[in-house]
């Protein structure tokens, strides 16, 4: 890119793209290729296409120049935000290890820790909230961190919990997918490993399935690579050049979905009819003080809990401006009744909502109207 520091979204416009040359376009198109042309040693970059792939390099570039601005950092990108988090988890770890993890994290995380102890690796769990995993850190080779916590958002000391597991000689991971690098960069308060599935809000579209981890060590990041070398979840080139076009915007539909966000709070917290709201951007909200020490920006996501299961599924259907669907950070919004999946801990009435680009105005108004017919007595 440039010596010349950027403001971010200059960054993001321009992250990855290699440098101009004449007739050729600004961001390459994707490269399908299951082999190269390759003769001699296999020392070139590209050699099969389950090892390494131009459009790849790109987007794997953008990643980590918006991650670590202006640093040395390695980016290795996955099929999912899943095989992204395996690939950390299987890469580090060894039977006899022991592992921290969030017992109020992602719903797939309770799979992966049935996986983990059928390999002989012991997993320690605890709450995000109150830096409940701090205790659970001694002897462990790895601390796994989700902070804002899906779909709770909860918020941990992300430095805290670093400084002690680095002492204890524990590596650190924060799941980061909530927040993506503009709101959040795990790498610079400390974590050995920023992870994410760039499924939500780094592409945003809701339209590709994909994920990364990022880390200053060259070693580490080999490790992980080798390990989608190995199961072979690798992403596909369209999926890559899509996300890569993807990241322009990220700036853009940031700020807007973090200020709707912000103003669909402070909406649902003059209701009688919705306990339980979370949002860490609220001044009122548990997390509010350690959020606005690490994070620039407070995520797209909302929850909160209405007095029952009926009760949220009449105003999920009453609503005509958000969709009723699973995953978040996308330019459309949408709301589901977590509930409904049965992996997490929550309320029948919980609901997580995840704020879209529409404006303001329209989304406020709608989501006031579906809470007042959910809330009208039946005929």
């Amino acid at each position: 890119m440039t010596d010349i520091p950027l403001g971010e979204g200059t960054r993001a416009v321009r992250a990855g793209l290699p440098e101009p040359q004449q007739y050729e376009p600004t961001l390459p198109g994707p490269v399908f290729a299951a082999h190269f042309h390759l003769s001699g040693d296999p020392t070139g970059p590209y050699t099969y296409g389950r090892d390494s792939n131009p459009t790849w390099t790109h987007l794997e570039r953008a990643i980590g120049e918006l991650e670590a601005p202006g640093e040395d950092v390695h980016t290795v990108t996955f099929a999912s935000g899943m095989a992204a988090i395996s690939a950390v988890l299987m890469s580090q770890l060894r039977t006899g290890d022991a592992v921290v993890l969030p017992d109020d994290g992602y719903q797939a995380l309770p799979l992966v820790r049935e996986q983990l102890r059928a390999f002989g690796i012991e997993v320690r769990t605890a709450p995000t909230r109150d830096d409940s995993q701090l205790p659970l850190i001694d002897g462990a080779r790895l601390l796994w961190i989700e902070t804002p916590s899906n779909p709770g958002l909860d918020v941990c000391d992300v430095r805290r919990l670093v400084e002690a597991a680095h002492a204890a000689g524990a590596l650190v991971a924060v799941d980061n997918t909530l927040a993506t690098p503009l709101g959040q960069r795990p790498l610079d308060l400390g974590a050995d490993f920023s992870v994410a599935s760039d499924t939500k809000g780094m592409t945003g579209h809701g339209d590709i399935l994909l994920g990364h981890v990022t880390c200053r060590d060259a070693e580490r990041a080999a490790e992980v690579r080798r390990w989608r070398k190995v199961v072979g979840a690798i992403p596909g080139p369209m999926e890559a050049w899509l996300a890569h076009r993807s990241l322009a915007t990220l700036p853009l539909r940031s700020d807007r979905q973090n200020a709707t966000a912000l103003a669909l709070a402070e909406a649902l917290a003059l209701r009688e009819d919705v306990t339980g709201l979370r949002y860490p951007g609220l001044p009122g909200d548990p997390s509010h003080k350690i959020a606005a020490q690490q994070m620039r920006r407070f995520g797209c996501v909302v929850s909160f809990v209405l007095p029952d299961r009926a009760h949220a599924e009449r105003f999920l259907a009453a609503l005509r401006l958000v969709d009723d669907a699973t995953s978040f950070g996308g330019i459309r919004s949408t709301a589901e009744r977590r509930g409904r999946w049965g992996g997490d801990d929550v309320p029948e009435g919980f609901i997580r909502f995840s704020v879209g680009a529409e404006d303001a105005e329209d989304l406020l108004a709608d989501v006031a109207r579906a809470l007042d017919e959910a809330a009208a007595p039946a005929p």
